[in-house]
């Protein structure tokens, strides 16, 4: 998401992540170095063990193009995915093609969702959001979420200079996230795009 270093990056006018401008103009401009366009391997295999599936309702924040909610819909599952940005809205919007109705323009901060997910999908989020934001990134995740729902995706650890994307030691994220959740998995995954390589684990945390 970074685009410091690198001479074939465009030059972009909004430096602040926390503003939708930040996001339009990468998405307008195609810089997408952290859409992996397409559906992951490890988001599928946890799909494929959901005791049930067709009635887990799923929340995806941060949601960019939003593949795997195409994914969800198109297994009849409950899913909302959100972003704060309109253009990259319009291009899930455009991706998902007939289930376009699922993805909303919102702040994840002040979002109430339309049902009580069960899950909520982390991937390329947390990362996007500055470090003055983390917390208030698990307060919210623990207000939407009820007793026994998941937050399960990727996470990108390490910490990094700056950002996008802003990595988190592993023990940073524990101590954010115990208070509220209890972590039930902890794996490696492969596949990862450049950006992420090496960093990526993917963690389920059980809300209290």
């Amino acid at each position: 998401m970074s685009n410091s270093g690198n001479a074939d990056v465009p030059s972009f006018e909004n430096r602040d992540p926390n503003s939708p401008g930040f996001w339009d103009e990468r998405f307008d401009r195609r810089f997408m170095p952290w859409d992996q366009a397409g559906v992951p391997d490890a988001f599928r295999t946890f799909v494929s063990a959901l005791a049930a599936p067709e009635a887990t309702r799923v929340l995806i924040p941060g949601c960019g193009n939003a593949y795997e909610a195409a994914y969800l819909a198109e297994r009849g599952m409950s899913v909302r995915a959100i972003d704060f940005s309109p253009s990259a809205v319009a291009a899930a919007r455009a991706q998902l093609a007939a289930h376009g109705g699922v993805v909303e323009e919102a702040d994840f901060f002040t979002y109430q969702p339309p049902f009580a997910p069960d899950w909520i999908y982390e991937r390329a989020f947390l990362c996007a959001l500055p470090k003055d934001r983390w917390t208030d990134y698990a307060e919210r995740m623990a207000a939407l979420a009820r007793p026994g729902a998941l937050l399960s995706g990727f996470f990108f650890i390490g910490a990094t200079p700056k950002g996008p994307p802003f990595g988190i030691e592993r023990n940073e994220l524990d101590a954010l996230l115990a208070p509220h959740f209890e972590l039930v998995d902890d794996h490696e995954v492969s596949g990862s795009i450049p950006v992420f390589a090496g960093r990526e684990r993917w963690l389920t945390w059980r809300r209290a």
